[in-house]
């Protein structure tokens, strides 16, 4: 038919299982999925010695912004985070003074670092050792000793009891 339209029925891209399709889904679910910690959904893939390797390449990048993400790993070699503690841009230390993972032995070095910044980011890493924030409590530095202060500060309150 000269004129003439043919309407074709629309298609929805919305997906409808049946009962039995999500009953299948649901069983099949791991078990991640159905704990109330919404973190628990989100694991991360396991470490491989590739995952190891691609760390160690991130880390001798010439871009620092890459070298940044490699001193951010949790999983990266204490050798990759000895090696970034003395890489020549400011914002790499920075960030292997903040990783939570760094090894006490380098965020000591890290404590000495010539740049303020670096030494507060050790100042305020949680897992940075007592006799490190005695030496930051009495750091060149305002800012520095500043974070220390603010940091026992907060150490002190999480101890107190609740309702004090």
């Amino acid at each position: 038919m000269l004129g003439s339209r043919v309407i074709l029925p629309r298609m929805s891209c919305i997906r409808f299982n049946t009962p039995a399709q999500r009953q299948q889904l649901a069983a099949s679910a791991p078990v991640m999925m159905s704990s109330p910690d919404p973190v628990a959904q989100f694991l991360s893939p396991k470490v491989t010695e590739s995952k190891i390797a691609r760390i160690r390449r991130l880390a001798t990048d010439a871009d620092p912004k890459i070298r940044e993400s490699a001193a951010l790993s949790y999983h990266a070699p204490v050798e990759v985070y000895a090696a970034l503690a003395k890489d020549p841009v400011v914002s790499v230390r920075a960030c292997v003074a903040k990783n939570e993972h760094t090894p006490c032995d380098i965020l000591r070095e890290l404590a000495s670092d010539a740049d303020e910044t670096v030494r507060a980011w050790v100042a305020i890493n949680y897992f940075v050792p007592a006799d490190t924030m005695e030496t930051l409590a009495e750091d060149e530095s305002a800012t520095v000793r500043g974070l220390v202060e603010w940091k026992a500060q907060l150490a002190a309150e999480a101890q107190q009891p609740v309702g004090v």
